[in-house]
């Protein structure tokens, strides 16, 4: 492949200065998107994704492992004509996609085994992940990049301040791990916040449909109202009722339960919703 410009020219000469409403901030220390590569694993012989490549540091890293093929996805005109330099450098191996990663079906694009690596947009990267969760049976594992405070919820623990609706999904369906935390200073502009790359291995069993959207109506409403008590909180979705027949107290928080007590609360809301 020889030698890649550097990433700077690489913005200069395609006007490629970050974009606020795009949630651009650029990872360009090759040490770090090396780091991030790595901390997928051992990619040989899979088919990857990355989101939002922008001038490619992290798709220069990827390009680096022994994949079977990176499909890029970005909507950024300027991050286009970028990637288009490396595509067209590695023609075999890389593949651009120019749409909104928000409404593609990924499973649908790559052949398995797929895995997707990724530092996220900002803006968009919660509902991108809630959408993958719901087919992570597709994925055999996603390495991504949020701000911290997106990360710490993925991974959060029962009955603390950062564990919520985001936590019960991920951590129901996925194996959810903090690997790397990264300064405002690794970023091309510095965002505000620290970000965090958290690696997602989905449950060998995953659940069918609609015991999937019936667990996002029940952490929905148990979430949405977090200072209420869960008979309160949960009274669309059948309240008290609900809760004695899962044998829950009633008087109990949404951030108090588990993720297996979760569970059967929405196997419960889901035979209630059979039943009608």
């Amino acid at each position: 492949m020889g030698e890649w410009p550097p990433l700077r020219e690489v913005i200069a000469r395609h006007g490629l200065a970050a974009r606020h409403r795009l949630g651009q901030h650029f990872l360009l220390d090759a040490n770090l998107t090396a780091r991030i590569a790595r901390t997928a694993g051992d990619l040989a012989g899979r088919h990857v994704v990355e989101i939002g490549p922008g001038p490619g540091g992290l798709t220069r890293a990827l390009l680096a492992t022994p994949l079977a093929s990176l499909t890029v996805i970005e909507i950024d005109p300027r991050a286009i004509a970028a990637i288009a330099e490396l595509r067209d450098a590695c023609p075999e191996q890389l593949r651009l996609i120019e749409a909104d990663a928000l409404g593609l079906d990924l499973a649908t694009l790559i052949p398995p085994p797929r895995q997707i690596v990724a530092n996220l947009p900002y803006n968009i990267a919660t509902p991108l992940l809630i959408g993958w969760l719901a087919q992570a049976a597709a994925f055999e594992r996603l390495t991504l990049m949020f701000q911290q405070e997106v990360a710490e919820r993925i991974c959060a623990a029962p009955d603390t301040s950062a564990y919520g609706r985001l936590s019960v999904l991920a951590q129901w369906l996925c194996r959810a791990e903090f690997c790397l935390r990264l300064p405002p200073a690794a970023f091309v502009p510095p965002p505000r916040v620290f970000s965090a790359v958290v690696q997602l291995t989905p449950h060998a069993q995953q659940p069918p449909a609609a015991l999937f959207a019936a667990m996002q109506r029940l952490t929905g409403a148990a979430f949405g109202q977090r200072r209420k008590m869960l008979r309160g909180a949960l009274k669309p979705l059948g309240g008290e009722a609900l809760l004695a027949r899962a044998g829950i107290d009633p008087e109990r928080r949404a951030e108090t339960l588990g993720v297996a007590e979760f569970d059967h609360l929405a196997r419960c809301v889901l035979g209630e919703t059979l039943s009608r």
